[in-house]
């Protein structure tokens, strides 16, 4: 018995989205569905390469359309209305500010960045990170890059790679990087909007943004310019918990979707008794996470390591570090993360506005391995 188009999209109807709770055709999640000469051809609203809940759901459609004795063949597939716009960083798919939105630097958010950046790319995806603390640039000590930013012949600056990870930092424009940058507020959102209108990103499943401490303009900047997700990240301590409320409510009031907050520093385990000790606290995130409604993505420990990279680059790409197995697990619940805020948009929404969904870009069809 021949299953036509229809009846296939109507089995289809048993898939559901796991971090939504509704199928996927409730969910105007299937861009279309097409059976010829014993292929179903699916594509898929999905927007998040690397995503492991995407994955299941890819799974259980191959399920679905194997019982109808068909071959799948799955796409996932991005249309313009989706997007950013031509105009600001047309084939970024993702944009996800990672940010300790407060006064007080110091509790890991550079490295927590450059880490997620790193583990993404190790899961296949193609990513950036820009750099946007202007005065204290340090992505690139953790992420060293492979050579020197090059220019395009229309005068777009190409960032460097770090293994494969594209890196564009105020670092990288210093002569020396002991020189601060003296720049006043109307300089630095000059040298935001270069790095976000003047480089060249290429395609990117996600741009990982590193965010200064503080609720200024840098944030503010970004905040208005693209539509971002946001991750905060916090060390238990009361002080540094209270002023992560400050950019979770930042992320709040420009109507950017919070993916969650991280906790890191959340303990330290001695190497020789083997005890854990908290040494800034207990669950300070966990408080957030329950007044604001957001999930805890992860709590990182205390590791002589961990922020201390240099030149030997994340700690994500370490296989022999105790640490890795916690950030791969934070890489695919922030993918996770992105990719369900991406379904829940379309699905509220069949052709949302440039400023409904956290993310970029990238008009066509490609073979879905989510």
């Amino acid at each position: 018995m021949t299953v036509s188009d229809r009846e296939l999209e109507a089995r289809l109807r048993d898939v559901e989205d796991p971090m939504n709770g509704d199928d996927i055709v409730s969910m105007d999640l299937l861009n279309g569905v097409s059976i010829d000469d014993g292929t179903a051809t699916i594509s898929l609203a999905f927007n998040a390469p690397s995503s492991p809940a995407e994955m299941e759901i890819g799974d259980a459609i191959r399920d679905v359309v194997e019982d109808a004795g068909l071959e799948p063949n799955l796409r996932a597939r991005v249309g313009e209305e989706h997007g950013l716009g031509d105009d600001v960083l047309p084939m970024v798919r993702n944009v996800v500010a990672v940010a300790v939105a407060s006064g007080k630097g110091g509790v890991g958010k550079t490295t927590v960045a450059a880490n997620l950046a790193a583990g993404l790319r190790k899961k296949g995806a193609r990513v950036g990170i820009l750099d946007a603390d202007i005065h204290g640039p340090n992505v690139p000590r953790i992420l060293p890059a492979d050579g020197e930013p090059g220019v395009t012949p229309d005068d777009e600056i190409v960032p460097p790679r770090s293994d494969g990870v594209m890196v564009m930092s105020m670092d990288h424009l210093t002569p020396d990087g002991d020189d601060p940058a003296i720049l006043r507020g109307p300089m630095v959102n000059n040298v935001m909007m270069k790095f976000i209108a003047e480089v060249e990103w290429g395609r990117l499943d996600y741009l990982i943004v590193d965010l200064p401490p503080g609720t200024g303009d840098a944030s503010l900047n970004l905040l208005q310019t693209l539509p971002v997700a946001g991750v905060v990240v916090t060390t238990p301590q009361e002080m540094a918990v209270a002023d992560a409320r400050k950019g979770l409510k930042l992320f709040e009031r420009h109507d950017a979707p919070i993916l969650g907050v991280v906790e890191n520093m959340s303990g330290f385990r001695c190497p020789n008794c083997g005890d854990e000790h908290e040494l800034f606290g207990t669950d300070g995130a966990r408080g957030i996470c329950e007044d604001y409604d957001v999930p805890l993505l992860g709590r990182l420990p205390v590791h002589p390591t961990f922020g201390t990279e240099g030149g030997d680059g994340p700690i994500v790409r370490d296989e022999g570090s105790p640490l890795r197995d916690r950030l791969l697990d934070l890489t695919e619940t922030v993918a996770d993360r992105i990719g369900g805020e991406n379904r829940r948009r379309v699905a509220e929404n069949a052709a949302p506005t440039d400023d409904a969904v956290p993310s970029g870009s990238r008009t066509g069809d490609s073979e879905a391995a989510d």
